[in-house]
């Protein structure tokens, strides 16, 4: 409501300046705020234009009602102004409008026109909001000056343009969301009868323009999108079997298919058809389409229309059928292809050259699909026939140009132009469409599409008589083919090659493709046994050897399994070896062939002849060999996807001198065909191939050979002898069979198939028959001698050299064993004499065993011969053999079966001599003749205390013998003993026994001291009591004189002129039974002569009650610094002093040495360091056994408790 005039003089500012400054605005439900520019269109207010009730038009409805007033004058706003704006409210109110704003224009032209009657212009503005505004004061604003150019006047216009803007969008806010509540509640009675599809997609499309005029065009897609997928939601139902009653109208036949049209942002043609519920599914969809793509186009996504596009194309064909649309023939075809065309032009007009030809993956789809539709309609419609359309043919172009409707340049020329032209330019133009998709397909890297539309222009060239070109297509489409394993596809694509092939005059690529379709599981028989007939009617041709023809093995035959016998794959030279392949036939009928052969790569072994003795050592060959059919024998399996499987294999680098490990590893047998370069253009080499690789046989010196063949259909074995007369490794290479002019090559035998042959040095091992082998007894021992590659003749010997410690016992029994695997036995001649044995070997062939025993006797050494750390002896022996000129040496490990040791034992002046003999073997033995003999001393008499003659010594356990040492003058110093007994295994003859000698030397035997001990009880005491000190009176007594090594080591000569030597004592008590009182310990001056005695108090307490024994009491010797080096033990002796050493310990280690500690001549006995350092120093050593006897050694003292008190403690409950 407004002065015309008034607001005329102000819409073009108004107009201009509102939507220049962006707005927030925010959106319900917690959608993210978006910055939008308003643009209003002002219409002059009528009452008529208000909305009626039940009217939920967006587009039309007004969101803010403006009064636009100027007056200032009190009488005319009595009269007029306010009567005005009271009617303007009440219509306002009436309608239930509450959005409005009063805006009061004040200029200085008004002012003096009513100069007397004016007020002030805050006295009008306060009267209308007085009068209208109430509490809403916000709702009058007052614009100053408009039309002049001041700051005043722009501050003004700013104010306005604000508040305009901001109930502008409140109001508009508002009604927009009551319009999106009222559209919601309208799609959720869709489950009701009457609903109408066509009725909301027209409310949620008004919604959806709001957002574009907003510039929101992503919004307003999303609306589009959702009646989409609400309409897919229906249809899918529908094919489910819940229909609504709404679709009947788009399931009417199809009666126009003229294509999308994309150039008109809105089709208005399409729109009321649609709004009146005459629309059918394809102008639907065709509708819907073209307004997703104005606003993908207006979002800059224009490859995302292309995506939707053949989406459509292709959902929109299952709809119809869905829906069980009635469809011309030809006529979905058509709109198909217009409507990809369309989509292209579309595209092309928004895009630049350079952006479509790196968007080219998002087109070439559409290109695809047209070029599809092009040739269903040529071929419907007879345009692509050799003889032309028929009649029927042109009534069904009529019908379809019918169906396009009108010709207009945008949509049905090219349709038209279809339909119309003649068959040369329809060929030309699907040719053109053809290139352009395979083009864009191979741009992106999708072989296997353009590929596809190839095989379809492959057909095409068929029929106009280019097999050239035809075959090119037809062989990449079958690259796709096999390598995605689609059979069928595969056997009808090669029939077309053959044909091509065969017209073309390409006898070698014809055969090859008629061999792999000899060999299809998927023709019939008939059609098999004619291509297989076409390959025998070439072979069958006489013509010279240049004529032949290679053609791949794995075409014709599969080579499943090869085995080898021996099954070791390994003989020596000379020897025969058997291949045997077994191979499965393709072919549907018997083919008789004129040669297999197969080739043979030679490598020569130069260790075999040295290094390898064994067959454990060569390498090891797998005796059969099984080839999996997905790989195929023809080579390494090579499918596109995962390429030839590596074929490893060990390598060793052995030393040639002893056949040492150096080094090992791993090396790639197939480098070649894992590196090659694997592309497009590179045939795969399986026998699936489109044209596997003619490789020729290459002829070698070693081939196996096999002549007239015939092969059935199914599995054959071919045999072939194997050369072996050269030593090393032969590998098989290349398999070929030759039928007249056809050769079928297998290029590479996989996996690798070798065999070896090796030549072998004789070798000659000696080994024990029964391990351990035990000195002193017979033992047998294998002679084994592999012959290798020499052959042992008559006179051939081994000469053993003999030796005193090990003789080989003669016998005349002794027989050969000859095997391989053939076993005969000779008797064997051994002639013996001082120094060599010599074994006449009997005549043996080459790699034959010859095996035979000798008896050998090893002799146990005595005395100092016996080693002195183990318990037995090695026998050493050479050998010479007729083929070495190289002596071999023999050495056998034999163990004493005893282990014999010695203790001299005394008993006041009487001694005895006790040998411990332990068997330490497994056997049980008899030893009988024990003897005990001194070689230096007729005098002395050694008495046997053994009363039985054999004696029974088991396993792991010992005997004891004992003799007594009787003499007559004085008893010697040093004595010199041989033991010596016979022993055999348990229960042999008498003859079987064999000696054991066992020497050995006692020195110093004589008992020099006695010691003597006794324990006092305390004075006034019959027995000594626990806890209470008691005497232990110790008395050391010289027995003989003197001998003169003593007399010049120990002696010394005091004052008096009296020799003597120094003792050391020393109590202690190991079991804790007593406690030394008092020193422990102590020295004394002992004379050397004859019952020369000393005698020693020490106190001592027993600490228990009870029978105790003697504290422990040794004597040691005590040598000045002047002395020699103590003479060492010896070494015969094994049998431990009891006396506690102490050469080990120094004094201050002892228990209680104080009465030593206070001479400090005693306590010099010197520290290691010292000695070390070359200083003497006085030291201690202990006397042999038997030169101290002690006569208190196993003595015991009652000792009774400390008192005799008994308590017993008693609880009673």
């Amino acid at each position: 409501q407004t002065d015309v005039g008034l607001f005329t003089s102000l819409y073009t500012s108004l107009a201009q300046q509102l939507p220049r400054e962006p707005m927030e605005w925010r959106r319900t439900y917690g959608r993210a705020p978006k910055m939008i520019h308003l643009e209003a269109n002002f219409v002059q207010f009528k009452e008529e234009l208000l909305p009626k009730e039940g009217n939920k038009a967006l587009l039309t409805f007004p969101f803010l009602h403006i009064y636009w007033t100027d007056c200032c004058d009190t009488e005319a706003y009595k009269s007029t102004v306010k009567e005005d704006m009271m009617r303007w409210q009440n219509s306002l109110r009436t309608h239930g409008s509450a959005d409005w704003v009063i805006i009061v224009v004040e200029t200085n032209d008004t002012k003096k026109k009513n100069k007397t009657n004016i007020l002030p212009r805050s006295s009008i503005v306060d009267k209308i909001r007085s009068d209208f505004c109430n509490k809403q004061n916000d709702r009058c604003v007052v614009l100053s000056d408009p039309l002049k150019d001041s700051s005043r006047s722009q501050e003004s216009w700013n104010s306005l343009l604000l508040k305009l803007r901001t109930l502008l969008l409140m109001s508009f806010t508002k009604n927009l969301g009551r319009f999106e509540d009222d559209m919601r509640t309208l799609r959720e009675k869709r489950t009701q009868p009457g609903w109408s599809f066509c009725e909301y997609f027209m409310v949620q499309e008004e919604l959806a323009f709001v957002f574009e005029m907003l510039q929101q065009f992503e919004d307003a897609l999303v609306q589009y999108d959702e009646l989409d997928a609400l309409f897919t939601q229906y249809v899918l139902n529908f094919g489910a079997g819940d229909t609504a009653n709404w679709l009947g109208s788009f399931c009417a036949p199809v009666r126009s298919w003229s294509g999308l049209l994309l150039r008109r942002p809105i089709d208005m043609e399409k729109r009321d058809g649609i709004q009146r519920g005459e629309a059918s599914l394809l102008d639907l969809r065709s509708y819907l389409f073209s307004r997703q793509c104005t606003l993908l186009i207006f979002l800059q996504r224009p490859w995302e229309v292309t995506q939707r596009a053949l989406e459509l194309l292709h959902n929109c064909v299952q709809e119809l059928r869905l829906l069980e649309v009635s469809v011309l023939e030809g006529a979905l075809d058509c709109w198909v292809f217009l409507s990809c065309l369309e989509v292209l032009h579309r595209i092309e007009g928004c895009c630049d050259q350079a952006q479509l030809a790196a968007n080219c993956s998002h087109t070439v789809g559409l290109w695809a699909y047209a070029t599809d539709k092009l040739k269903s309609l040529g071929e419907l419609c007879g345009l692509v026939s050799e003889k032309g359309p028929t009649s029927e043919d042109l009534n069904r172009t009529v019908d379809l140009l019918a169906g396009l409707g009108d010709e207009r340049p945008e949509t049905g020329e090219s349709c038209w132009l279809v339909l119309r032209t003649p068959a040369l330019s329809i060929n030309d133009f699907k040719k053109e469409l053809s290139h352009a998709a395979m083009e864009m397909y191979r741009a992106i890297g999708r072989l296997r599409s353009a590929r596809l539309v190839g095989k379809s222009l492959a057909e095409f060239y068929m029929r106009k008589g280019d097999r050239e070109r035809a075959e090119t297509f037809l062989q990449e489409a079958l690259k796709s083919y096999v390598s995605e394993g689609w059979s069928l596809p595969v056997t009808h694509t090669r029939k077309q090659i053959a044909e091509c092939q065969k017209l073309l005059g390409r006898t070698e690529d014809y055969l090859q493709t008629s061999a792999l379709l000899a060999g299809d599981v998927n023709l019939t028989t008939e059609e098999r046994k004619h291509f297989c007939q076409e390959i025998l009617t070439f072979a069958g041709k006489s013509g010279d050897h240049s004529n032949k023809v290679t053609l791949s093995m794995g075409v014709f035959a599969q080579l499943t399994r090869l085995q080898f016998h021996p099954a070791t794959a390994s003989v020596h030279s000379g020897a025969i070896l058997q291949v045997e392949l077994t191979l499965r036939c393709l072919m549907p009928v018997s083919v008789h062939i004129q040669q297999v052969a197969a080739s043979i790569h030679f490598d020569v072994d130069h260790g075999g002849t040295h290094g390898r003795s064994k067959g454990a050592q060569r390498q090891t060959n797998p005796g059969t060999v099984e080839f999996i059919q997905g790989n195929s024998s023809a080579g390494p399996p090579s499918s596109s996807a995962a390429g030839p499987s590596l074929e490893l294999d060990e390598i060793q680098d052995r030393s040639p001198s002893d056949n040492s490990l150096n080094s090992t590893g791993v090396v790639c047998k197939n480098t070649h065909l894992i590196m090659r370069r694997h592309d497009s253009n590179s045939p795969p080499d399986t026998p699936n191939c489109v044209s596997p690789p003619t490789v020729a046989m290459k002829e070698g010196a070693q081939m196996l050979k096999v002549q007239d063949v015939k092969l059935e259909p199914g599995n054959n074995s071919i045999i072939f002898t194997a050369p072996s007369g050269q030593p090393g490794t032969y590998t098989l290479r290349q398999l070929c069979a030759t039928v007249g002019q056809v050769q079928f090559v297998l290029p590479h035998i996989y996996p690798s198939v070798q065999y070896e042959v090796y030549s072998q040095e004789p070798q000659l091992t000696v080994e024990p028959l029964s391990e351990p082998l035990l000195a002193g007894l017979p033992q047998m021992v294998k002679f084994t001698l592999l012959t290798g590659h020499y052959a042992v003749k008559k006179g051939d010997a081994l000469q053993l050299s003999n030796t005193d410690t090990m003789p080989i016992l003669p016998s005349t029994s002794c027989t050969a064993r000859t095997s391989n695997p053939l076993v005969g036995e000779s008797v064997l001649s051994i002639q013996s004499s001082d120094k060599v044995t010599s074994i006449s070997l009997p005549p043996t062939p080459p790699y034959h065993t010859l095996e035979f025993q000798l008896e050998v006797l090893c002799i146990i050494p005595s005395g100092s011969d016996r080693p002195a750390n183990e318990r037995l002896t090695n026998g050493e022996m050479s050998i010479d053999c007729p083929w070495s000129i190289y002596s071999t040496l023999l050495a056998l490990t034999f163990y004493i079966p005893f282990k014999t040791k010695h203790s001299l034992l005394s008993a006041g002046n009487r001694k005895y001599i006790q040998v411990c003999v332990q068997n330490v073997s497994d056997v049980n033995f008899t030893l009988a003749e024990v003897k005990l003999t001194e070689k230096q001393h007729a005098s002395l008499e050694l008495q046997s205390l053994n009363t039985k003659e054999q004696q029974l010594l088991c396993s792991k356990h010992s005997v004891f013998c004992l003799w007594e040492v009787r003499w007559k003058d004085d008893l010697p110093s040093c004595l010199q003993c041989v033991f010596s007994a016979n022993f055999s295994p348990l229960n042999q003859d008498v003859s079987a026994f064999k000696p054991f000698h066992y020497q050995f030397q006692l020195e110093r035997v004589t008992t020099l001291y006695s010691v003597r001990a006794e324990i006092l009880p305390p004075a006034g005491e019959q027995h000594c009591r626990s806890g209470f000190l008691c005497g232990l009176e110790v008395c050391i007594t010289r027995l003989t004189e003197p001998a003169e090594g003593e007399m010049a080591e120990e002696s010394k000569t005091d004052t008096d002129g009296l020799k003597t030597t120094k003792l050391m004592y020393e109590v202690a008590d190991s079991s804790s039974n007593w406690a030394v009182c008092g020193k422990s310990s102590g020295m004394v001056s002992m004379p050397m002569t004859a019952n020369a005695t000393h005698k020693v108090q020490i106190e001592v307490m027993p600490l228990f009650a009870g029978h105790l024994p003697f504290p422990k009491i040794k004597v040691l010797k005590y040598l000045p610094h002047t002395a020699a080096v103590a003479i060492q033990p010896d070494p015969d002796s094994c049998v431990e002093n009891d006396s506690l050493s102490l050469l080990d310990k120094t004094l201050d280690d002892q228990g209680d040495t104080a009465s030593i500690r206070s001479r400090g001549s005693v306590h010099s006995v010197g520290s290691g360091d010292q000695q070390q350092k070359g200083v003497a120093m006085p030291r201690l050593e202990p006397f042999s056994p038997g030169q101290v006897f002690n006569h208190s050694h196993a003595r015991q003292v009652l000792v009774l408790p400390a008192t005799d008190d008994h308590i017993m403690e008693v609880n009673a409950t």
